[in-house]
This record gives C-alpha cells, structure tokens and sequence, in this order.
C-alpha cells in the first residue's frame, strides 16, 4: 500500500494492540490510519498504538472483507499437499512487517501426516523475530485457521519455537528485497 489512509471507524471494532498482543475494543469515531492491509488483516495505527483488526471487521474501517488467500485452489476432494501449505503460510504476515512468515525465516518446519480418517493433520514449527511479541499466538492462530480451510486437512498444529534464536540472515531474498535490504 503506497499511500497510508485515514479512517474514523464506523462502529465499535475490536482489535489486538501490537506488540503485546491485548484485545481492546477501539470506540466508533476513533480516526485511524491504515498502514497495512495483508493476508485478509488489517493493521491500524491509532490512540498512540499499532492495532491488528480482523477481516470481519473490514466494514468499520470502511472497506470490504480482503480476500486472505487462504485456500489454493483445488479440485473437490483433493488432499492437501506440501505446496498448498506453503502457499497458505505465504498469505500470514506479522502485523508489523509487510513479509509474510515463510520470506521472513520464520517457519522452520512444516510436515503432513494421513489420519485414520483418510484426513490429515498439518503441523508447523514456527518462530518469532523476537521472543517477547505478544503477537505469536495471533500469527500462529491465523496460520492454523487457514491451514485448516485446505482440502482433507482435520487438523492443524502450529507451534511457536525458539531454537534455533531467529535472525536476519533466515529472510528469503525475496523477502530481502520487499524489505529493501539487498
């Protein structure tokens, strides 16, 4: 997003102030500027603070729902593959970096196992850019719904790590590149 739009919201909205990781409701009337609009969330800054507002709750800002980019496409009855899972993880960004997880470094581990129902369980090992974002278990949690919306998938689990310590030198150079540093 080139140019960074002010809003006054129309209702009352929750939203998760960042970096700590807190749900407020901001009050209808409150002005806001939209900073960040990826993977179907929005980040606001507003009262001093930086806020995550979900996609339901587009229309306070006055916008439409984004679509996430959750689901890859696939043909009905298809079981999830590795590539639709990387997809998917592509569509979660931290709300504080315009760089979704995966070009960040920040998925270590991912795997599918086959469940006795012929369904399948996603696990994701992930970290953070640091240990003290009160955001974790907002990116893991938005991770873990759209892996869910994939074809076959019953379960997911997606598990925030600290070993090894992250660093810059795990961005993807394309990630590298979105961020100016290459």
């Amino acid at each position: 997003m080139n140019s960074v739009p002010s809003v006054a919201l129309s209702r009352d909205c929750n939203a998760i102030q960042i970096p700590a990781g807190n749900t407020v409701t901001l009050p209808a009337g409150t002005e806001v500027d939209i900073t960040q609009t990826l993977g179907g969330s929005y980040t606001i800054h507003a009262l001093g603070g930086l806020f995550r507002v979900a996609s339901k709750d587009a229309d306070a800002l006055g916008l439409k729902p984004e679509a996430s980019g959750a689901a890859p496409s696939a043909v009905s009855g298809d079981a999830v593959s590795e590539e639709m899972v990387w997809e998917t993880l592509r569509s979660c960004y931290d709300p504080e970096i315009p760089v979704n997880i995966v070009d960040l470094g920040l998925v270590y581990d991912m795997g599918i196992e086959e469940l006795p129902t012929g369904n399948r369980k996603v696990f994701v090992k992930m970290t953070l850019t640091a240990p003290g974002c009160g955001m974790g278990a907002t990116i893991a949690g938005d991770a873990q719904q759209k892996i869910l919306m994939l074809p076959s998938v019953e379960d997911a689990s997606v598990e925030i790590v600290w070993d090894p310590p992250w660093h810059q030198s795990m961005i993807t150079p394309q990630g590298r590149r979105l961020l100016g540093i290459e």
